[in-house]
């Protein structure tokens, strides 16, 4: 009974993370919205420390016992933290928010898709860790899926598509996303989720203190209104705590390359957000995308029950 009780809570841990799989990609779509609409009035590197800064402070009273009993560890696997913080808080934080001054929000969806890619390119590259052909046809199917909505069920149009300086800002961001993807998977730690990315969010503002400085003696700084402070809430709460804390809890419990699955998701989050919050009208192609994404992440993810049965 003992032996068994781990196996059982780790099937249910993979359980949730296949759930949360569906829910993080409209958490991390709000990103993206706003990275375009704030373009023209916050300065990107203030929105991403403000965002990140506020993500530590909300944290901080749910695992600052944690963080100072882990201190000594903390302190060893310092660079680790910086370079998370660098890749997903700098790079995936204040860089798409630049780009968003002269790229379009369909423009980053596509190219963010590339991540997933990446992600198995660096897995395999640096762990040697393997694709079964159940996870390739999963992601085939979600990646068709991904393309036909972005495309507007018109495969034509990807080769119309017409491509920015912001674009690649966001190319590198998109490889940026998978690097830390992989290396949160394979540098593991004995922090809580909450308590890791406090720990990483905070490395995440003092990588960026820097830059924030060189921005607000260029550019100037964002003025404090309703709007602004708004903004910067729903980033903390829902792109911030939310998509992140999900996104490292599929990571931990289903590996980099399908918790990198996620990004398919969002032309169809995207869609269905348009239809209920503009109006727009559901195409017969946003149908034959959803159809394709979501088994395709179902099968990729999930394992056959042989299989299951024997882990």
């Amino acid at each position: 009974m003992t032996a068994a009780t781990p196996s059982l809570t780790d099937s249910r841990s993979q359980q949730v993370a296949q759930i949360l799989l569906f829910v993080t990609p409209a958490l991390f779509a709000t990103n993206m919205l706003l990275a375009r609409y704030t373009a023209d009035f916050i300065p990107p590197v203030a929105l991403a420390v403000w965002r990140w800064l506020g993500v530590f402070v909300l944290l901080l009273p749910f695992c600052a016992g944690e963080l100072w009993r882990q201190r000594r560890a903390i302190g060893h696997d310092g660079l680790k933290f910086l370079v998370l913080g660098g890749l997903g808080m700098g790079i995936c934080g204040a860089v798409v928010y630049a780009a968003g001054k002269t790229t379009t929000a369909t423009n980053i969806g596509l190219i963010y898709a590339v991540s997933p890619v990446v992600i198995i390119l660096l897995s395999r590259a640096m762990f040697g860790e393997r694709m079964s052909g159940r996870q390739a046809l999963g992601t085939v199917l979600a990646l068709a899926g991904m393309l036909l909505i972005v495309a507007k069920g018109q495969p034509s149009a990807l080769l119309a598509l017409r491509f920015v300086p912001g674009d690649l800002m966001i190319l590198g961001a998109a490889c940026a996303w998978a690097l830390y993807s992989v290396l949160l998977k394979r540098w593991p730690s004995g922090l809580g989720i909450n308590a890791r990315l406090a720990a990483i969010a905070l490395a995440g503002v003092i990588v960026l203190l820097p830059f924030l400085a060189w921005e607000a003696a260029i550019v100037g700084t964002a003025t404090p209104d309703g709007r602004t402070l708004l903004i910067i809430a729903t980033l903390i709460l829902v792109p911030g705590i939310g998509a992140y804390a999900t996104h490292g809890y599929i990571t931990r419990h289903l590996g980099p390359s399908k918790a990198g699955l996620i990004l398919y998701l969002s032309p169809v989050y995207n869609s269905l957000l348009a239809w209920l919050l503009l109006g727009e009208r559901l195409a017969l192609y946003h149908w034959i995308g959803a159809a394709l994404v979501l088994p395709g992440l179902y099968i990729a993810t999930s394992r056959p029950k042989r299989a299951a049965g024997k882990a």
